[in-house]
Formats: C-alpha cells, structure tokens, sequence
C-alpha cells in the first residue's frame, strides 16, 4: 500500500517492483482520477484498465436523479400552469392520477 495519490510519487515506489513481474499484472482495477489511470499505464503497461463498478454506478445514479428532478419540475409547472387555467375558467382543478394511484407530479 502506498500513501497519497502523487503520481510521480506512486509510479517511483511502484518501479522498485522489477518490469517482468509488472508485466504480468493483466487487469487493474481502478477508480476514475486522471492521475491513477496514468499511474496504471506507465506501472502496468500490459494491464487493462477497469473502473471500479461502485464509482460507475454512483455517476449512473448522480445522473439519473437530475433527469429525475428536472421531469417533476417540470411537472410540477405543468399542474401550476393547469390550476392557474382552472381558475381562470372558474372550475375546480382535478389532478390527473395514475394507475398506481400517484400524480405526474
């Protein structure tokens, strides 16, 4: 185990280890900092690089969330802008509800 993340200094530990044993390291897991994929690639030439699954998945779902807050804003807009309507044509508002029993809100 190395302290830090100093890719020079990592990569200069990581050299003591002679290049025929580097060699033979066919994978690396790795998270997705700059600096760790250069590390992988000067220390382990012959090695794949693979991302680590929990880093993906917690990008995935960063993602997801903003689409998800920008759909039920927009949502929300839409029932405000139909309540605005209903009182303008004096009738109640009526929310429209889903098979499952929710809103689109």
């Amino acid at each position: 185990m190395i302290a830090g993340t100093k890719a020079d200094a990592v990569i200069s530990i990581i050299e003591k280890i002679p290049l025929k044993q580097r060699n033979q390291v066919t994978e690396i897991t790795l998270e997705m900092a700059a600096n760790m994929g250069l590390i992988a690639k000067k220390c382990f030439p012959n090695a794949i690089q693979v991302t680590d699954r929990f880093h993906v998945q917690k990008l995935a779902l960063e993602a997801l969330q903003e689409i998800r807050i920008k759909y039920r804003w927009q949502a929300i807009d839409q029932e405000n802008d139909a309540i605005e309507k209903a009182k303008k044509d004096n009738r109640k508002f009526e929310s429209q509800v889903l098979p499952n029993g929710d809103t689109l809100k």
